[in-house]
């Protein structure tokens, strides 16, 4: 596993007062932008090249690839305002050619989260944690291990297994079938998310596994309650 794809194309609304102009990756936690964190991090696990697929102010993050010439490149999602994450990770389609970790950028996590994908033998897998009550959960539905849904919304699935994290590794068999899939999707709408719809959709025909650390440190800042739990609670932790 020498490839990570890091999903950066959000406008970020809901934190606009705290980050301005700048995309989420550029919040600041520890002294430095959360986004650089990961990078320092997927190195640290051995990843060689990080896809950075931008949208929302992507000057930041061309201005950051210059620094970490030759690790980091950059894809754009020109419809990043009218489209969804897949379509993000769509746009990425003809410089990725092997399995590859897909992360998002607005995250903050341990390095073990990052382990765990890169150590399981299965080829597809979808990091869960256990519950933190941090709002805005994403429930994973599993049978025998395997993802079968997801939902914001817990009562329309049949049991709960974990969290989604937001860090997922994917073979490139199983991003052939994402790709085959959202392709039809797009006829519709480009609004059309990589995890929620993709991959479960992907599921019906894919094993997927989804391996649970029920202690895991991790935070995803969508808001500004979000970011205050990260700053004072997450990112304590982690340090």
């Amino acid at each position: 596993m020498k490839t990570a794809v890091i999903l950066a194309a959000g406008m970020g609304t809901r934190l606009r007062e705290a980050h301005a102009d700048m995309p989420k990756g550029f919040l600041e936690l520890g002294g430095r932008p959360i986004i650089e964190t990961s990078i320092m991090r997927l190195e640290q696990a051995g990843i060689s090249n990080i896809v950075i697929i931008t949208g929302y102010a992507a000057e930041y993050y061309h201005k950051l690839a210059l620094r970490y010439d030759g690790l980091v490149s950059i894809t754009h999602n020109p419809e990043y305002a009218d489209s969804g994450s897949m379509y993000s990770l769509f746009c990425a389609r003809d410089i990725i050619g092997e399995g590859f970790l897909l992360l998002e950028s607005d995250l903050i996590y341990e390095s073990r989260a990052l382990d765990v994908l890169i150590n399981i033998d299965e080829p597809d897998a979808v990091l869960l944690s256990g519950p933190t009550k941090a709002g805005d959960e994403v429930y994973i539905e599993t049978h025998d291990g395997l993802l079968v849904n997801m939902s914001k919304d817990c009562s329309v699935l049949a049991s709960v297994a974990g969290e989604l994290v937001g860090i997922s590794k994917i073979s490139w068999g199983l991003f052939a079938l994402m790709k085959h899939i959202s392709r039809d999707a797009f006829k519709s709408s480009l609004h059309y998310d990589y995890e929620t719809d993709c991959l479960v959709a992907a599921a019906r025909s894919w094993d997927i596994v989804c391996p649970v650390v029920q202690d895991l440190v991790w935070a995803e800042i969508d808001d500004p309650d979000h970011l205050e739990r990260a700053r004072t609670e997450v990112w304590p932790r982690i340090r």
